[in-house]
């Protein structure tokens, strides 16, 4: 009796133990296919010139791959969910992989707004389907943190390494790069055993009430921490800023998350009571720096501004979707779906609508004035976080 309680022990320990394989899958996937969502932004002038058109028109490239990535969530969550995030992890390779080989082809607008669409479906199911595997791993609230860097990375990195690699070859590096790194990102994925699926609980997560708050969380700090990201360079360039410095400055409201993201993962696991405060403080540091953007002053002044708001809004990452998931157990896929998808669709209609405010007098100020108060109007939704993680939902 005693032997087979040892080896029932042993069972149960190997059960709960982490799958390393599932969490390094998931955070190649996010970070490999995150590459996307900036590797054309950071070659704007060099795409405008081999298209003949301008620079706005290379921006609706970014818009139509934010379009299909905000489209493809729900569904890759829900496929997730039943299928296993593996095998729909292996479609959005697929889809990133065919997306860019489209856009090798020829410089042709037409051509290039439809390999970003394919693209874009892609990148949007390998944001949910790359956490989905790290749950799936039993990766805890750093792992989960870690993820996050991961797909702050991708998209950090293509701003660092693609525009040096056009000079060097062609306007094709930045498809080249993304075709590359989406067939990379798939070799892992088959080394992934077969997961368990959780079954077709999905329709409920639109309707559940608890998810919703944290999706306005999501985007009152990784959605205005894009629009942001998006429009700080242009607003100290007006100020005066050279365009080398406005780049590398403004490339903390973005970049700093990486840091940021496993901390905050590690600071709920050692605190786990500070869920709410971290994230309360987190939202008033989004709000204060964008404030001290919007106000202007010294160069060194703006520069603690873009920091203190990356920094921020990275913070709360690991606390939203640990929360997800335990919610929502029986659809761990779609309830993250959902609750990203609340800030790429902020950041698909915040992000023309602060360019708006560049026209206005202040050259770009209102915008970030904007992104302060409305992390401020974000606060009230913290206390539906759970004070402490407690235990999950039944599935």
């Amino acid at each position: 009796m005693r032997h087979a309680g040892v080896e029932q022990s042993a069972r149960n320990r190997h059960a709960r133990a982490p799958d390393a394989v599932a969490i390094v899958a998931g955070l190649v996937v996010g970070c490999f296919l995150t590459w996307n969502v900036s590797n054309v932004g950071a070659v704007a002038d060099p795409l405008a010139e081999a298209y003949g058109t301008s620079l706005a028109t290379i921006g609706l490239l970014t818009t139509a791959l934010f379009v299909t990535q905000l489209a493809s969530q729900l569904p890759a969550g829900v496929w997730s969910d039943r299928f296993g995030p593996h095998r729909v992890a292996l479609g959005a390779c697929g889809a990133a992989a065919v997306g860019n080989a489209l856009l090798l082809l020829e410089a042709n607008v037409a051509l290039g707004l439809l390999g970003r669409l394919v693209v874009g479906a892609g990148s949007g199911a390998a944001f949910v389907t790359g956490l989905d595997l790290v749950r799936a791993g039993r990766g805890g609230p750093v792992v989960r943190g870690l993820y996050g860097a991961a797909t702050m990375a991708g998209g950090g990195l293509a701003l660092v390494i693609v525009p040096p690699l056009t000079d060097a070859t062609s306007w094709r590096a930045p498809y080249a790069t993304g075709l590359a790194l989406a067939i990379a990102a798939a070799i892992p994925l088959f080394r992934v055993r077969t997961l368990r699926t959780v079954g077709r609980a999905s329709r409920g997560v639109l309707r559940d009430p608890d998810l919703l708050p944290l999706g306005v969380l999501q985007a009152a700090t990784f959605g205005l921490a894009v629009i942001a990201g998006n429009w700080v360079v242009p607003l100290l360039e007006r100020r005066g800023a050279g365009s080398a410095v406005a780049g590398a400055l403004g490339s903390l409201v973005l970049l700093a998350g990486i840091l940021t993201r496993p901390l905050g993962g590690a600071v709920v696991h050692r605190w786990p009571g500070w869920r709410r405060r971290l994230v309360g403080l987190s939202l008033l540091a989004v709000a204060g720096g964008a404030l001290v953007l919007a106000v202007g002053g010294p160069l060194w002044l703006s520069a603690l501004g873009a920091l203190a708001l990356g920094l921020a809004a990275g913070f709360p990452f690991a606390v939203i979707f640990e929360t997800v998931q335990r919610l929502r157990p029986d659809a761990p896929g779609a309830a993250v779906a959902l609750v990203n998808g609340c800030a790429v669709l902020a950041i698909l209609v915040g992000t023309p609508v602060a360019g708006l405010a560049f026209d206005l007098p202040g050259d770009g100020a209102a915008a970030f004035a904007a992104v302060g108060l409305l992390a401020v109007v974000a606060l009230p939704f913290v206390a539906r976080l759970p004070a402490s993680p407690g235990p999950q939902r039944p599935s």
